[in-house]
């Protein structure tokens, strides 16, 4: 038996093997058409685990033939990404393509870490290809974001995991000779959650655990079963890493601090970056508890400042409090709701007019076309409100945000049903 997983005997090493991301390499897609033309610009490659990311940027690297350097941002510090762009530059003949930089996890680099390739991106000595799971708006200085073009690789399709699960069957050197009859492949595609690599895995495991039979079955009573007793080779890839966070935020969002705390101590007990739970505990405030429970953001964000003064493993005490007390808390999701309400309208009606009152007006000729003019500035009046438009004309009286029942949230519907009732129907 090779003592490379599937995973990694199946890496495509040419575009036209790779599977997914169509809107991205399809035929006539904006990554196809770049690579082909040979005008690879910097990018941020942001998706979920097992989509492809890294084996693209190996693809890009090979299909231009190009010098290709990786580092991980896990054990790669400032000293390493000097020293591969000096080597880089070294390495630079007339005429020849510059070198790749793939960095895989990109977020996990601090600002310094990330400061340090500004010069060599904006000069052109290195193309850089970070790889990311967390959104780079939020992970990635704007200096660096604003060189690279941002490409959102998305979880496999059913077709792309069924065309994935044949290719391992028909091609891989070692399966190709094995007696494999698929019965189903539901549960198989459901455990893998869009992922090619977990796919793999979960295959492979199953394979192997019939290793010796005459013919090996794959359906999803053995999967499932299989899976069970195997599970921590299932992850031993970190796989259900993000399985594991689910797990965590739905008892958060479902209220029982019990399940919430337990899958806590399975991530810091897994080595999880504690600042990435406290990042999904700030969301999970603002997200899940929202106006209910305002106190529930400001213990998370001073839950996400305190761990960094701490750090482990004291800081565990305070994750704890904060997964106990957002658990426990009151629940509204309607902050979020009236975001995605009003983003799907933004959608629809496209760049309505600002209304003429709202506008500014720093300019004599602004003021001479009105903006600005009819404004009522609400602190003049009683109660510091008077009724007027704030919406574009095409969407007066639409009410995106809506108050849900709790104690917080029943006085501020009280509040605004005083004000705007006639309006909004509060």
């Amino acid at each position: 038996m090779s003592a490379l997983p599937l995973a990694e005997r199946l890496r495509p090493k040419r575009l036209e093997d790779y599977i997914g991301q169509k809107h991205l390499v399809g035929k006539g897609a904006v990554l196809q058409r770049s690579i082909e033309s040979g005008r690879i610009p910097s990018m941020i490659l942001w998706g979920p685990p097992g989509v492809g990311k890294t084996t693209l940027a190996n693809i890009i690297s090979a299909e231009q033939e190009r010098a290709f350097y990786t580092l991980s941002a896990i054990n790669s510090g400032v000293k390493e990404v000097r020293e591969t762009i000096d080597l880089a530059k070294r390495q630079q003949f007339f005429n020849a393509p510059n070198a790749i930089l793939f960095i895989d996890e990109i977020h996990r680099f601090s600002k310094t870490q990330q400061d340090s390739l500004l010069g060599a991106v904006e000069q052109g000595v290195i193309t850089l290809i970070g790889a990311t799971t967390e959104n780079p708006s939020f992970e990635v200085i704007s200096p660096l974001l604003s060189r690279c073009q941002v490409y959102v690789l998305r979880s496999l399709e059913v077709s792309d995991l069924d065309e994935l699960l044949t290719r391992a069957l028909t091609i891989d050197i070692e399966l190709k000779n094995l007696n494999i009859k698929v019965e189903e492949k539901e549960a198989l595609f459901r455990y893998s959650g869009g992922d090619a690599r977990k796919l793999l895995n979960i295959t492979e495991i199953v394979v192997n655990a019939q290793i010796d039979k005459p013919e090996i079955v794959i359906n999803n009573q053995l999967v499932e079963s299989i899976l069970q007793e195997n599970l921590s080779m299932y992850d031993k890839q970190g796989d259900m890493h993000y399985d594991i966070i689910s797990a965590f935020i739905k008892s958060i969002r479902g209220s029982d601090p019990n399940g919430a705390v337990y899958w806590l101590a399975r991530m810091i007990d897994g080595g999880e970056d504690i600042e990435f739970i406290a990042r999904r505990l700030m969301i999970s405030a603002s997200e899940d508890i929202g106006l209910a429970n305002p106190n529930a953001m400001l213990l998370a964000n001073a839950t996400f400042d305190a761990i960094h003064k701490i750090g482990m493993p004291e800081a565990r005490i305070i994750l704890s409090e904060c997964v106990v007390y957002l658990a426990s808390s009151p629940k509204s999701n309607s902050a979020y709701m009236a975001i995605n309400n009003a983003l799907e309208t933004v959608k629809q009606t496209g760049n309505l007019p600002v209304p003429l009152h709202l506008r500014n007006a720093p300019t004599k000729l602004m003021k001479q076309l009105g903006y600005g003019s009819e404004y009522k500035y609400s602190h003049d009046f009683d109660g510091h409100f008077v009724e007027q438009d704030f919406l574009p004309k095409e969407l007066k009286g639409h009410a995106f945000y809506e108050p849900q029942n709790n104690q917080q949230e029943n006085t501020l519907r009280a509040r605004l049903k005083q004000w705007w009732n006639k309006r909004y129907g509060y």
